[in-house]
């Protein structure tokens, strides 16, 4: 049975795509921690669309989950046809003062997992000659940004390895993605010990960049950023030198967290 894959599907972009492709009449196959969570979108989308929707409750920061993700896709018999990598966590704040085990696992949940799914699905939908794959990346990957040095490396990889398979895989029929959000409305930064103050302008809804997604991804495109405003932002990043963005960013967040001190 053909469906796509969601991770990080139990809450923001991840069920806003979860809830936008059953409307379109996806077969889903949903990933994250929260079972309780991934039951209930389940079951209200199997009601609502009459779809086939499954889910998988794993903790993809930990090593050798898109494994057991893929093998269990498998045993299941799906056939992921669209695969849309949105699981990802963030931290701010002076490197040298956040927790170590935290920093790896983002690197882990945001860059490993990332990169062992999209290496899972990619050889069927290649002999099918036919695929999506759309990585969630961020705004925050166009430039170094002091204070969120570790966030803001993995999402340049996301960015940078999203274009570059591609490019790849485009003599294949199949298409991928970097999607590139900014501030959204979701968990993430509460979760991340992000201060909402922090470049607030341009706040997008969740359904907003998944609107954003399905547009680009019917054309060529193989990077998008989400919202007027992070575009701007992102095509000054491209006239600016990186000494220069990250001496002012490391200023003002500098002094933003001597203020909370």
């Amino acid at each position: 049975m053909k469906a796509t894959l969601i991770t990080g599907a139990s809450s923001g972009i991840g069920e806003a795509f979860a809830r936008r492709l059953a409307a379109e009449k996806h077969n889903l196959v949903l990933v994250a921690r929260s079972e309780e969570r991934l039951r209930q979108i389940c079951d209200e989308l199997i009601a609502k669309h009459g779809i086939e929707a499954s889910f998988i409750s794993a903790d993809l920061s930990e090593p050798g989950a898109d494994q057991l993700v893929f093998q269990r896709t498998e045993d299941l018999g799906f056939e992921i046809d669209w695969l849309i990598n949105n699981a990802g966590i963030g931290s701010m704040g002076d490197f040298v003062e956040l927790d170590l085990d935290r920093e790896l696992q983002m690197i882990e949940l945001n860059v490993s997992a990332l990169v062992g799914l999209t290496h899972r699905y990619l050889p069927k939908m290649r002999r099918r000659r036919q695929g999506a794959i759309i990585n969630v990346s961020s705004a925050a990957g166009f430039q170094p940004i002091p204070f969120m040095a570790t966030y803001a490396a993995t999402k340049a990889f996301v960015t940078s390895f999203s274009e570059a398979i591609a490019a790849e895989n485009r003599p294949f029929g199949i298409r991928v993605l970097a999607l590139c959000p900014g501030r959204t409305e979701t968990n993430f930064h509460a979760n991340a010990n992000i201060d909402q103050e922090v470049n607030a302008k341009g706040i997008e809804t969740a359904e907003e960049v998944v609107e954003t997604a399905m547009k680009a991804i019917r054309t060529d495109r193989a990077k998008v950023v989400s919202g007027w405003t992070n575009w701007l932002v992102a095509s000054g990043v491209n006239v600016l030198p990186n000494s220069f963005i990250t001496r002012m960013m490391a200023r003002s967040l500098r002094r933003a967290f001597q203020k909370d001190q």
